[in-house]
């Protein structure tokens, strides 16, 4: 059976819970079990390039998180984590908008946030036969020679160096004819499958209205990935659009933008066992990945991830509760290097007691025997594990140094950071990435403190030293042993004595000539170079392990052709469904909703959990109870987040969860700790998606913001 028509096929054995599916593949007997759990809608109502539908509602939010538009003047919302970032670059220390929360007061007082994009999703087509048609030509082409020079993996090579050009062909054949388009080229199962998704993009985006963030935050690292919930996660932009409703640079002249199709907003609530689905740009998934790939993410990327970001987090934390300004400019980094962070600690966790290692082994063991029944399946998976597993063990030390090399050097010291993307100015001959790398140091520099830097740089390095062999230490770690003595403070205190790096004044005139003597490039380019040669090393192990983990995706499509098989997430429009649902770990229940009591709990907590401190302001808000027409009709209760067994990851954030009817209930902005194994394997029984309840979003905008215009905007029913 071909790859596009498992994708569009489905069965009765499907899971209502599990799954990323591509809205232009549904099918009618996936139509068939959605509609039987509680969807009132057709496909064309969920999707229809040629007409209006509720894909048309949905948004990429800034490429990293999704949102949904709630109004005809196209407002957005999505998480307050999703904001963060553009909260924190429009706040100043006496306009603290993270911490005090923000409420435009009319549509003139709404801020441009400059940088941020939202792309809506136009229609997505099949392009895999163009592209392997295209690399079939190039393939005939290919000398023996040149294969004998490529080695055993030689397709995979040529692909690797032919298909981002072959990308952007098509990219530029389908937005060639209108310059408000973005088109997308991705891969879909594990590369066996491209489609090209075009979008609309929009990059005039205003900040609309803010929670405090003891509210869009609130729980903290404390909460992070667990349940239950009462964190209020929302931000609310606009998106704006020229006098023909186009997207367009910022000018003042610019309107709200007029959707196809806006999302009505539910007062109604739901309950037990409600129909609830999810539209989103989840970011990325492996749930295809060998065992000998999830041993590798196990004990290499989040190791190096737990064990890096563990020691400059505890240092940025010390800082930033010390001093107001630098809690400003650390909040959005650590945030971001702290979400994962816990993930990673989470997933080998969850990895671990669910086993998944030895329940994806025999899931091998079962594709092993079905190879060996059949001569053509020997002929093209013969060799697959073995060629997975000797790939995976010829780069292991070598690898586990790369991923604590780029934790270190690339996005754990700042001044390292900084120095790299120096070194790419230098470098660059190209002006429009000139400036972009220029306005890159900016923001670096923003968010920066020179003693913050020190001290992590200090331990970072410090502890890379300890942590890797001899093997993997860039030259200059030669000079804190000889002119240093091993005192890796005397080192540091000199590095940044030395260095124009260490100081913003930097940018008042950049000055290449002198920049690629500044010790710091030097440094920088000893930890490239290092990188490179490790990346070198390892070139056909890379390439042995990407040809054979596609060659294991394609086996279990072939082997399961009775089941159906979503693509992996890649960030484009996928749905999830399932149902509202609590769940039982370790012989705990898990209510499905959490209430005001639950939120006023916490608060009682927070002397001793910093966490759970919110203005006293807000406290008062909450025992007073007015809830009005936001409290739950069948409980009474003031109901904050919720729980369904959607599918969910990273990108995932700020997607919209709709009813039935496909009408908003909630904003996805979580998962739960005791499945975060779900990246890799998802487990029925436990995984959830945590959501905030769309009444508490605009229980928030009403009684706290007093924001009555948006209340009426929104029109909720």
């Amino acid at each position: 059976m071909t790859l596009l028509a498992l994708s569009l096929m489905a069965s009765t054995n499907m899971k209502a819970d599990e799954g990323m599916w591509m809205l232009n593949n549904l099918t009618p007997q996936s139509m068939k079990i959605m509609n039987g759990l509680g969807l009132q809608l057709s496909d064309k109502d969920l999707y229809n390039p040629q007409g209006t539908s509720l894909k048309d509602a949905v948004v990429s939010f800034g490429g990293f998180c999704s949102g949904v538009i709630v109004s005809p003047e196209g407002l957005v919302f999505t998480n307050h984590h999703c904001g963060f970032a553009n909260i924190q670059a429009l706040s100043t220390p006496e306009n603290d908008m993270l911490k005090n929360g923000f409420v435009a007061s009319g549509k003139e007082k709404e801020i441009p946030a400059p940088g941020l994009f939202v792309d809506i999703l136009q229609y997505t087509e099949d392009v895999t036969a163009r592209i392997n048609k295209t690399m079939d030509k190039i393939y005939k082409k290919t000398s023996k020679k040149q294969r004998e020079a490529y080695g055993e993996n030689w397709k995979i090579q040529i692909l690797d160096e032919k298909i981002d050009s072959i990308f952007e062909e098509i990219q530029k054949e389908y937005s060639k004819n209108d310059p408000t388009l973005k088109a997308v080229v991705s891969s879909y199962y594990s590369g066996n499958a491209y489609y090209v998704s075009v979008y609309k993009h929009f990059t005039d985006i205003r900040l609309v209205f803010t929670p405090p963030q003891s509210l869009g935050k609130f729980g903290g690292e404390t909460d992070n990935w667990m349940w239950p919930r009462q964190t209020c996660d929302f931000s609310v932009f606009r998106i704006y659009a020229n006098e023909k409703n186009e997207p367009a640079e910022y000018a003042a002249s610019n309107r709200p933008y007029q959707p196809k199709h806006f999302a009505p907003v539910s007062l109604q609530g739901f309950q037990m066992g409600d129909y609830s689905m999810t539209l989103g740009f989840p970011g990325s998934t492996d749930r295809y990945l060998s065992s000998f790939g999830i041993e590798e993410r196990m004990n290499s990327i989040n190791a190096a991830r737990i064990e890096v970001r563990g020691v400059k987090q505890d240092i940025w934390e010390k800082w930033m509760n010390s001093d107001a300004t630098i809690r400003l400019q650390y909040a959005a980094k650590y945030a971001q290097s702290s979400n994962y962070w816990k993930n990673s600690i989470g997933m080998n966790k969850a990895l671990k007691e669910l086993k998944v290692v030895e329940q994806k082994q025999d899931l091998e063991k079962r594709l092993s025997e079905w190879i060996a029944q059949d001569a053509k399946r020997q002929k093209e998976f013969g060799n697959l594990f073995q060629n997975l597993e000797q790939a995976y063990k010829a780069r292991k030390s070598d690898f586990y140094a790369y991923m604590f090399l780029g934790e270190t050097f690339f996005s754990g010291s700042d001044i390292f950071s900084i120095a790299n993307t120096a070194n790419a100015w230098i470098n660059a001959t190209d002006e429009d990435y000139k400036k972009r790398l220029v306005e890159s140091l900016e923001k670096k520099f923003k968010d920066y403190n020179e003693n913050v830097d020190k001290e992590a740089t200090t331990a970072l390095l410090e502890f890379y030293g300890k942590t890797v062999s001899a093997a993997y230490l860039p030259d200059f770690y030669k000079t804190i042993q000889n002119d240093f003595k091993g005192d890796y403070k005397k080192f540091v205190e000199d590095l940044f004595q030395k260095s124009v790096l260490s100081d913003a004044k930097v940018l008042k005139d950049l000055n290449a000539d002198n920049l690629k003597k500044d010790i710091m490039i030097t440094y920088i380019n000893q930890v490239r170079d290092l990188s490179k040669s490790l990346n070198k090393k390892n070139e056909q192990q890379a390439y042995a392990i990407a040809e054979n983990e596609k060659l294991l995706c394609r086996a279990i499509l072939d082997m399961e052709e009775d089941q159906a098989h979503y693509s992996d997430a890649n960030s484009t429009l996928r749905l999830s469904y399932g149902i509202v649902a609590d769940y039982t770990n370790e012989g705990i229940r898990q209510n499905y909703f959490t209430t005001s009591q639950s939120i006023l709990d916490k608060i009682a907590q927070s002397d001793s959990i910093s966490d759970y401190k919110v203005e006293p302001s807000i406290t008062a808000m909450l025992k007073a109870g007015n809830f009005g027409p936001y409290k739950d009709k069948r409980t009474g209760e003031m109901q904050l987040c919720f729980i369904t067994n959607n599918d969910i990851t990273g990108g995932n954030s700020g997607s919209p969860m709709f009813n039935g009817k496909g009408e908003l209930i909630g904003l996805a902005f979580d998962g739960n700790w005791d499945a975060m194994s779900s990246d890799i394997s998802f487990t029925q029984s436990l995984t959830r998606c945590i959501g905030v309840d769309i009444r508490y979003v605009l229980y928030i905008i009403d009684q706290w913001g007093k924001a009555d215009h948006l209340i009426k905007e929104i029109n909720a029913k």
